[in-house]
């Protein structure tokens, strides 16, 4: 016997995620191997964040706080916000998650940018809602292409703002008509992960719109700019109408007790987060320039990552560049085929990705 799954289940696409470091060098028989693929922090974890989790190792026996308190405090103190508003999750992928369970029914529709985080779809269908997808416009979102798209049966807008793969924002003054243009019932959330690195002042930002009496959620992640990917950490900030019911939902100890600790010391640690976007910064500069001087197209971006155009099919360059023990990520999933997305590094792997880049080209 086999169980009844509807075919909305068994039609999702998995997410696959950036190919791990230990996997390249088993397989390859490689040592030294890099990993530009996943966007994450070349510094490693805040180093405030490494040391309480140490000291909080001893009472792993105890369940974590299932509210979130401390973490949940430091978070409105530090963005001046009501603490009813935020939802912790287990990344902000838990938060688009809990939105689709608590948010949505069959037969809804869900607007996307295409491309953007595979998460979104997997999240949408699963609740048996329909993914309705607007293409990009010159690598940005297209934000009056999401207003014709709006029926009587949107729910919910999801737009990633730095824009995940490309880069692009949404300006303050865009996202004003935009929001102007669209009934108030619906659910507009915006997934900040990368909001620390933006440089453009004009950029929207979510929580200037918490008391404007909008649905407007904002997401972001401890996973980027603080560096603790690997401890699955993220929030969301939204009007109490919606907090109330993702907190009905939720798991009761959807976020662990190390992360927590880790996240709250993270968010006092001014020093590395600047220290992790002035990298950043640095480094892409140092790509631009480098990429111009080879005569290779790319893409400028607000983010802590830019695709680059390698006039090839991209999943070949991706091999290629695998045996030289270097991990990108190829965006033949996204739509990009002749292009691959690299993560700023230290500089050394920054060099030594482009040593590669030319070998393969």
């Amino acid at each position: 016997m086999k169980p009844s799954i509807p075919d909305y289940i068994l039609s999702l696409k998995p997410y696959v995620p950036g190919k791990p470091l230990e996997e390249l060098e088993r397989e390859y028989g490689i040592d030294n191997a890099i990993k530009l693929a996943s966007n994450e922090n070349p510094l490693g974890p805040s180093p405030r964040a490494a040391n309480v989790i140490r000291e909080a190792v001893g009472k792993l026996n105890r369940y974590p706080d299932g509210g979130g308190y401390e973490l949940i405090q430091c978070i409105a103190e530090k963005f001046n916000i009501d603490p009813n508003t935020i939802v912790l999750g287990n990344g902000s992928d838990d938060i688009i998650a809990l939105l689709s369970t608590a948010l949505l029914r069959a037969g809804d529709e869900v607007i996307l940018p295409q491309p953007s985080f595979l998460f979104y779809e997997i999240s949408v269908q699963s609740a048996g809602a329909i993914p309705v997808w607007v293409p990009l416009k010159a690598h940005t979102i297209d934000l009056d292409g999401v207003i014709q798209k709006v029926t009587q049966h949107t729910r919910i807008v999801f737009l990633n703002i730095p824009h995940n793969p490309t880069g692009s924002i949404v300006s303050k003054t865009d996202f004003e008509q935009f929001m102007a243009a669209i009934p108030p019932e619906i659910v507009v959330v915006i997934d900040e992960a990368y909001i620390e690195f933006v440089r453009d002042p004009n950029c929207v930002h979510s929580f200037d719109y918490l008391n404007t009496g909008r649905l407007v959620v904002g997401m972001r992640t401890f996973s980027k700019a603080y560096g603790l990917a690997g401890l699955r950490i993220g929030y969301g900030v939204m009007p109490s109408v919606i907090s109330d019911p993702l907190n009905r939902v939720r798991q009761p100890f959807n976020v662990n007790s190390l992360a927590q600790v880790a996240a709250v010391a993270a968010l006092s640690d001014d020093d590395f987060l600047k220290k992790s976007v002035d990298l950043v910064h640095e480094e892409l500069d140092f790509m631009y320039a480098s990429l111009s001087q080879r005569g290779i197209e790319y893409i400028p971006s607000q983010a802590n990552f830019l695709l680059i155009r390698v006039h090839q099919n991209a999943d070949e360059i991706f091999n290629r560049l695998l045996k030289q023990g270097i991990i990108v990520r190829s965006m033949t999933s996204y739509g990009y085929p002749a292009y691959i997305r690299v993560n700023a590094g230290l500089h050394e792997e920054n060099v030594r990705f482009l040593e590669a880049l030319d070998d393969v080209l």
